[in-house]
């Protein structure tokens, strides 16, 4: 709910609205209307999953040994959900398997897509799945207004295309995904605020 207040999203209007959060710990899928969650499902697979595939690929495939910091840097310079018109690539140094020396490799924004297409494919069958739970009325709405994406995960090149693919629904991503969560916690709390601030007021007269 706070990502979908802090993407911009008029919650409390009568029409469905999905929201796709796709966080570092886990991705949330909700279908919110009228103010309330009507449909929600999360799994533990994000940002940080991918992360790890991105490590164990480059163990497995290139034999090298490297860090979470330079999984992180590499999923934010090659992480695709589709191939690139010009594939990018990236010099990344670690731990040579073999000799246990350090060593640069070229790694390219295909073999990372490779790496992340199992967590991404799991996150599409969750955006799936709660779509075939969502009531006819707003899943209608939902064909017609489309899905916002959030969190860090949004980033990921291309991840807002293959979605809208695999559901043929428009998908967009918010404003300042990052901090979707962040802004609609505080839009809550200021009118949580406002709303404690009148109610002692009424309370008094």
């Amino acid at each position: 709910m706070a990502a979908a207040i802090g993407s911009g999203m008029d919650v409390a209007e009568p029409t469905g609205n999905m929201v796709v959060d796709i966080g570092g710990g886990t991705t949330e899928v909700a279908v919110i209307s009228l103010g309330g969650i009507v449909v929600s499902d999360s799994i533990k697979i994000a940002g940080d999953i991918m992360d790890e595939e991105i490590i164990n690929y480059i163990k497995n495939n290139l034999n090298l040994a490297v860090g979470e910091t330079t999984a992180e840097q590499v999923k934010l310079e090659l992480g695709c959900a589709i191939p690139l018109v010009t594939q990018k690539t990236m010099e990344i140094r670690g731990r040579e398997l073999t000799t246990g020396l350090p060593e640069n490799k070229i790694v390219t924004s295909e073999q990372i897509q490779e790496a992340m297409q199992p967590s991404i494919e799991k996150i599409i069958d969750l955006v799936k799945a709660t779509l075939e739970k969502t009531p006819p009325e707003l899943a209608s709405d939902i064909v017609e207004r489309g899905i916002v994406l959030t969190g860090g995960g949004a980033l990921i090149k291309g991840i807002d295309t293959l979605i809208s693919q695999k559901t043929e629904i428009p998908v967009y991503i918010a404003d300042r995904p990052l901090d979707c969560v962040v802004n609609g916690t505080g839009k809550t709390i200021e009118d949580m605020d406002k709303l404690r601030t009148a109610l002692i007021r009424n309370k008094r007269r």
